[in-house]
């Protein structure tokens, strides 16, 4: 008999996320007409939207904000020796293990967290090597989450990176990976940052973008998937003037202010140390800040302290200088590296799981103000009075063209609209009445409280925009 709560079976709260994702078109099986490529997504046009918000808060708050913080936008595709110049091609790796019974092929330490979690042990073992993951899952006979078996191959290292081939002649020399982070782009521009616009340490290079691993992984929706959205920045210092402590402990408290911002709630946050099993090769100390998700606690961002690990490979491989010359003294330096690293879909799905909300019949969720899809969606009361809707519509387009991102609904009746831009998470709702066509004023209800105010028409850019 196959144990319950094992990593498959997605929470309550997590199934809710997952249809109404579907239903109101945030987020798509990807190839679903195909019958779907597993951990893969779509964003639909919800989705597309709060995604977007949720990149531009990032960027304003870690980058237009910071005069010292300068921002790229590199190649997915990189040369080959980028990467085994950073030691992804030989660290960069899994440990997997296949049912010989049914053929599922799954991480050996995720198989072994979530047996433990099923029986409400907390139990990490990353880090492990394959030999002493594969003693635990024997000791403990650990048995297949799909057919129940027990009968495993032997745990083995796969590499995550997504090879492929540049050029129309497949061999060793066409080989190139698409990019398992986004951090090596910055390194390898180094040098470029310097020459054109000469900053003075300390300072960051950020950017935003996609990164491809080939990782195996079970359920949990958008956390984990092959494809996904980062945002990163490189901070660089000089190790003999600048503590580095005391610039982790900053971008800790930094990264943390940013999450409350998004409307996360702080006792869902909580950070969690790496161990040295843990850690990964670049780093000499590494730090997550864990959100609490429907389906556990895990890590939504990242923090960590790189030392010269990659300027310094890169400087050795590519024969290029890579330090930094101090303005002042005329001294070489090769800098130093903190890097806080964020997964953004893992914040959207943050997002969701805390907005989400059943209340007097009714599916809400509460999303940020700033963050919404949809500012606001505008009703005409009835749809057969043509002076009503010509009303509407005049009122929607110069919302539009002020640049406030509002939803036109005329389906069904007056409640049904409502519960359904709830469930969007559209912060208000305008209708337009015949009370409009005598004194331009509109009803705007919001979604939270439900109370509803009369505006005048004139009002309305103001209103939405102060809220």
């Amino acid at each position: 008999m196959l144990y319950t709560g094992f990593m498959s079976e997605i929470a309550d709260l997590q199934q809710k996320i997952v249809s109404l994702s579907k239903r109101r078109g945030y987020v798509f099986p990807g190839s679903e007409i195909y019958g779907g490529l597993s951990n893969t997504y779509d964003f639909g046009p919800l989705g597309v939207l709060l995604l977007r918000n949720i990149k531009n808060s990032w960027w304003d708050f870690f980058v237009t904000r910071r005069a010292n913080i300068h921002g790229l936008d590199t190649s997915i595709l990189m040369s080959s020796k980028v990467w085994e110049a950073s030691g992804h091609t030989a660290s960069f790796t899994d440990v997997l293990i296949d049912c010989k019974k049914c053929k599922t092929r799954t991480r050996a330490d995720h198989l072994i967290e979530s047996y433990f979690e099923a029986k409400g042990e907390d139990r990490s073992v990353e880090g492990l090597s394959p030999e002493e993951l594969s003693k635990i899952i024997e000791d403990n006979k650990i048995p297949c989450p799909k057919c129940g078996e027990r009968d495993w191959t032997k745990p083995r290292k796969f590499n995550l990176l997504f090879e492929t081939n540049v050029g129309i002649v497949t061999d060793s020399q066409s080989t190139v990976y698409l990019r398992g982070e986004i951090a090596q782009g910055m390194f390898v521009n180094f040098r470029n940052v310097l020459d054109t616009i000469r900053p003075k340490l300390p300072f960051g290079i950020a950017q935003s973008g996609k990164a491809f691993r080939n990782e195996i992984t079970l359920g949990n929706f958008i956390f984990r998937t092959l494809e996904f959205n980062l945002a990163e920045f490189e901070y660089f210092f000089n190790p003999t003037k600048d503590n580095w402590q005391a610039l982790f402990d900053y971008w800790k408290e930094e990264m943390k202010k940013w999450a409350l911002i998004l409307g996360l709630p702080e006792e869902k946050l909580s950070w969690r140390i790496h161990t040295d099993a843990e850690r990964a090769h670049y780093s000499a100390k590494t730090e997550d800040l864990d959100f609490e998700f429907p389906f556990g606690i895990k890590e939504l961002f990242g923090l960590a302290y790189r030392t010269d690990f990659d300027l310094k490979n890169h400087m050795e491989k590519s024969g290029e200088e890579l330090r930094y010359t101090d303005p002042e003294t005329g001294e070489k330096i090769l800098p130093h590296v903190i890097e806080p690293t964020f997964g953004i879909n893992r914040v959207f799905l943050a997002i969701l799981a805390n907005a989400y909300s059943e209340e007097e019949g009714r599916t809400v969720l509460k999303l940020p103000h700033a963050l919404a899809p949809y500012k606001a969606a505008v009703f005409p009361l009835v749809r057969n009075k043509e002076e009503v809707v010509g009303k509407a519509r005049e009122i929607h387009e110069t919302l539009v063209s002020e640049g406030i991102s509002v939803a036109w609904d005329d389906r069904g009746n007056i409640g049904k609209r409502y519960y359904s831009q709830d469930e969007i998470g559209t912060p208000f709702c305008i209708t337009i009445d015949y009370q409009t066509l005598e004194d331009d004023t509109v009803t705007v209800r919001d979604r939270d409280t439900m109370e509803q105010v009369r505006i005048a028409t004139s009002d309305l850019e103001f209103y939405l925009s102060s809220q």
